[in-house]
């Protein structure tokens, strides 16, 4: 049985920039529902038993297996969105992230912008991520449930960027709910933690 994690923060810590009601219809309803989904799919399936990465890998691509991808991507996905915020968060990228980034992608502003083009012209539902693959960082999105894992690259950090995640709050207005999560929310540790553990699996 998969289980909701925590989140690594009260549902109120990311006001004002993200409500404690939308938290709790996002966390406490669309994710929760992931789990619950997934598990009932899983009932007397083998994959059961399998670590979450490891359903999504053996589901991906699989058309008798969209429904199982679907649930536990997003399942995996919103797991790495709460962690990629924290209440301090925002600002200018820092630590080995910020030698990177101005390596492959310019200064801070220019990651903003970049960031923010992406994911605000991303069309329909999806997720913007800053990767890291082949020994550089850069700025992707994904569709619907998508994860660049999938593709070989490490995320280091991700939007969501799915109407329910911002609606409550901003409406249509996906460009401020951006420019909240850049400004005031981004977890630079959370993503410099993820790319010292890729670069010790390599080395």
């Amino acid at each position: 049985m998969f289980t909701l994690k925590p989140l690594p923060y009260a549902e109120s810590a990311l006001e004002p920039h993200i409500s404690a009601e939308t938290m709790s219809y996002h966390y406490g309803k669309h994710h929760k529902s992931y789990v619950d989904k997934l598990n009932s799919l899983l009932k007397d399936d083998p994959l059961a038993d399998l670590p979450l990465e490891d359903v999504i890998q053996q589901s991906q691509g699989l058309a008798a297996r969209q429904t199982i991808y679907n649930n536990a991507a997003q399942i995996w996905n919103h797991d790495f969105f709460w962690n990629s915020m924290a209440p301090d968060g925002g600002g200018a990228p820092t630590g080995d992230i910020k030698a990177l980034i101005e390596e492959h992608i310019g200064s801070t502003e220019d990651f903003q912008t970049a960031f923010k083009d992406a994911a605000t012209k991303h069309f329909g539902s999806g997720w913007a991520w800053l990767i890291f693959v082949d020994d550089a960082v850069s700025i992707v999105t994904t569709h619907d449930a998508e994860i660049p894992f999938e593709n070989g690259a490490t995320p280091l950090l991700c939007c969501d960027v799915w109407e329910h995640a911002y609606y409550l709050d901003y409406q249509n207005r996906r460009p401020d709910f951006v420019t909240a999560y850049l400004d005031h929310l981004v977890n630079w540790d959370f993503a410099n933690a993820n790319l010292e553990t890729v670069k010790q699996a390599v080395s």
